[in-house]
């Protein structure tokens, strides 16, 4: 391939900014084609976004012959029989998050990807972005010294803001999401913890639901202890009052700390009783970073940015606290 040809399927409300036009930015990649099952909507994305090719039925995507790479922008429900009919076609995928239900059904996705020996990404996207690499550079030069532990906040009122709209509130139907808005949140957070600290020796948690607003669990609390002893200590919680609300993650080095939000654009440095801020110009397209290096990978020109096995880290983790089986 000298360029990736993008078909997306399920072009619904993520893919309207933060990733659906960085498909056409990007060096060697251009989006021709777009699926959605109601073909009114389908329509009017290509129309909008000046998308050659528009379908309502994923099948007639996948065979695209002028399709040569598929992003699969569903619900979690759809993304291991999409993504494994896709590249029993010969096309490499790049899954939205969570990239399935489960740990098992990834591993399935994964079993696929070596059978049919497609590429496969996953849009765990805040790896490339430039506020996250800054903090990976602080950790690896030791800056706050040796780490010691993590500690991570989530705490959003019953409507949060950081939760993406749709037409439907699919998150919170387990169903058709793996759980509830944990697991539409901390696939991001989750990730970037076995980014910066490496592998987990061993996970513990629990779930419940105290609102009873929806089906899922609505407060998720878990405890991580890594292979080189740091110790990762995180609160979900989706019932607090708006007075409340924290996105916080705080690690904490044997010289001082690094705190950021996951959904923000700050870092900021207290060490020796001062404290150093760092602020990043939010991007236009969030995953544009992410799939600038997923195309270079499709190609043959760079290594994977987020593997289908670094995200079964993270759901294992999730499958952990959540104590699916």
């Amino acid at each position: 391939m000298q360029k990736i040809k993008w078909g997306i399927i399920g072009c619904g409300d993520v893919t309207e900014k933060k990733s659906g036009p960085a498909f056409n930015k990007v060096p060697d990649s251009e989006l021709v084609a777009v699926m959605r099952r109601d073909a009114v909507k389908a329509k009017d994305y290509a129309k909008r976004h000046h998308v050659p090719k528009w379908y309502a039925d994923a099948e007639v995507l996948i065979n695209d012959p002028e399709v040569n790479a598929v992003y699969i922008a569903t619900p979690p429900l759809q993304h291991e029989d999409y993504a494994i009919r896709a590249m029993a076609a010969g096309k490499p995928v790049y899954v939205e998050k969570p990239v399935t239900l489960s740990a098992v059904a990834a591993k399935k996705m994964l079993q696929a990807s070596e059978k049919y020996r497609q590429k496969a990404s996953v849009a765990h996207y805040r790896r490339q972005q430039p506020v996250f690499l800054k903090v990976k550079e602080l950790l690896e030069q030791k800056v706050i010294g040796e780490i010691r532990f993590v500690d991570l906040k989530m705490l959003q009122p019953p409507k949060s803001n950081l939760i993406a709209a749709s037409d439907v509130n699919w998150r919170v139907d387990p169903a058709i999401s793996g759980g509830g808005l944990f697991h539409d949140l901390a696939p991001h957070q989750l990730d970037l913890m076995v980014y910066f600290f490496g592998e987990v020796k061993e996970a513990s948690g629990f779930a419940l639901n105290q609102g009873s607003f929806y089906p899922a669990d609505d407060l998720v609390s878990g405890n991580i202890l890594f292979k080189n002893n740091i110790v990762f200590s995180g609160t979900w919680c989706f019932t607090t009052p708006k007075e409340e609300q924290s996105d916080l993650c705080t690690i904490i080095g044997s010289e001082g700390k690094i705190s950021f939000p996951i959904f923000g654009m700050e870092i900021t440095i207290t060490k020796n009783g001062e404290q150093k801020k760092l602020s990043f110009e939010p991007l236009q397209h969030v995953q544009q970073p992410l799939i600038t290096k997923v195309v270079q990978y499709f190609l043959g020109k760079e290594p994977n940015p987020c593997s289908i096995q670094d995200a079964i880290y993270s759901m294992e983790i999730m499958d952990i606290f959540t104590r699916k089986k």
